[in-house]
């Protein structure tokens, strides 16, 4: 069941490439830094940058300063456990083509299936929201600059032709993709930064609620507001996809486990300065009530923004900023996403034949048609997503938290990883799973 390179690990089960994971390599023996590995973080980056950075604000000025204090203290190191321990726990196999492949290997066919599909749902709901949100914002702009005499919404022909320009890009290879959405994640972060440099001017040490009450409501606000915290630098998703690229162009597992590590890493200590920076300028120009208001309103920091800086930099800096977001965040969440749809059909084609070479060259171009099929489809019958939304927590902390950290409990060749870190990582995931029962109780 468990078919794990022997070339990783010694008879006592001593790590190379998933216990040191390229922590214990030297400088002399490191891989040097290339365009590639650049061109991942970037991709890691662009994958975080979205609607979490969008409305970490809000909920921080909603739910005050020592709560948001707290959540952010709590979720970003922990983010970065995730994120390590779900690299460690997908490296260790012999083969490592898709995430179904490597659960087969450590918990066999049927597991492999069911967490497959675990991961696909995981994945759905944000393919589904940038599907939508690219479709309507593209026939809105076609019409709002006179291209067209009215909207394009409806009509399938222009809601094919969108997605399946971006499928094509998004299934045309890493460095293509580092080509296109290199400028706009480098745009997008820039004005994440800018916008915390200009409402500099309009902080207010008045706007910080430093009030400690140890009631059960604060607790509450704590772990609801733990949500928004770790999706503001998640980019969980793109790990797997990155993890696969690497060991595709390293015949040594340990380097390409060194190499995703090292992007990770980069990536995470960009959006920790970036991020916290952004939010916390927020945090000191917008008082409570405006919070409020945003919140129930359903405004974004960025809306709520504009109401501090005058001008119209901030709606110009908005739409771009909504653009790059939505367009570099479908091409990370497609590479997962096609990761996910593979290692099913994979799962289901080697029960029952064995597979050729015309099968696997055939492969992509049938998941990119069954990814052009659902999602045109969804956006054309406009199918509600808040069945996906409202388990979209739980099914992150299963897949992210809880699963590797039983990995490493259950699978003798990652007993090096058994630290404190997992059982962080596994307390973390169990409390994401009282999401929607805190959201009960929070009204």
């Amino acid at each position: 069941m468990e078919e794990v390179s022997s070339a990783l690990y010694g008879a006592n089960g001593a790590s190379g490439a998933g216990g040191a994971s390229g922590a214990s390599m030297t400088k002399a023996a490191a891989p040097p830094f290339t365009m590639y590995d650049f061109g991942w973080v970037v991709l890691c980056i662009g994958m975080a940058i979205g609607s979490g950075v969008v409305f970490l604000p809000v909920q921080m000025g909603v739910k005050g300063a020592l709560v948001s204090i707290i959540s952010l203290a709590i979720a970003y190191p922990i983010v970065y456990l995730i994120s390590k321990l779900y690299i460690q726990s997908l490296s260790a196999t012999k083969n490592c083509d898709d995430y179904a492949q490597v659960i087969t290997q450590y918990l066999g066919k049927n597991w492999g299936m069911v967490l497959g599909v675990v991961y696909f749902v995981m994945l759905l709901k944000a393919m589904f929201g940038y599907s939508s949100a690219i479709t309507s914002d593209a026939a809105s702009y076609l019409e709002t600059y006179g291209v067209t005499q009215h909207s394009l919404q409806g009509e399938v022909w222009f809601l094919a032709a969108v997605i399946t320009v971006l499928v094509l890009i998004a299934s045309s290879g890493e460095r293509l993709l580092f080509k296109i959405s290199g400028p706009l994640i480098a745009t997008k972060l820039a004005i994440v930064v800018f916008l915390g440099f200009a409402m500099m001017p309009y902080w207010h040490l008045s706007n910080l609620e430093l009030v400690w009450t140890g009631s059960f409501s604060m607790l509450r606000d704590i772990v609801l507001t733990l949500p928004f915290s770790m999706f503001s630098i998640y980019f969980v998703q793109i790990l797997n996809p990155m993890n696969v690229a690497f060991r595709k162009v390293e015949s040594d597992p340990q380097i390409a486990t060194y190499r995703a590590l090292r992007a990770m890493r980069y990536a995470y200590a960009i959006l920790i300065v970036s991020v916290l920076f952004f939010c916390f300028s927020f945090l000191l120009s917008i008082n409570h009530n405006d919070a409020v208001y945003a919140l129930a309103n359903n405004i974004s920091g960025l809306a709520l923004a504009a109401k501090v800086i005058p001008g119209s930099a901030v709606q110009v800096m908005s739409t771009v900023l909504d653009v790059a977001a939505i367009f570099t965040a479908f091409f990370g969440v497609f590479l997962g996403f096609q990761d996910a749809v593979r290692g099913i059909v994979l799962n289901l084609v080697d029960r029952f034949m064995a597979r050729s070479d015309v099968f696997n060259r055939r492969l992509p171009y049938f998941i990119g048609a069954v990814a052009i099929g659902i999602l045109v489809s969804w956006v054309k019958f406009g199918l509600s997503a808040m069945v996906l939304i409202q388990v979209t927590v739980p099914v992150y902390a299963f897949v992210t938290c809880l699963l590797p950290a039983y990995l490493v409990y259950r699978v003798g060749a990652l007993r090096h990883l058994r630290s404190p870190a997992a059982i962080v990582v596994l307390v973390y995931g169990l409390v994401l799973m009282t999401v929607p029962v805190m959201k009960f109780f929070e009204h």
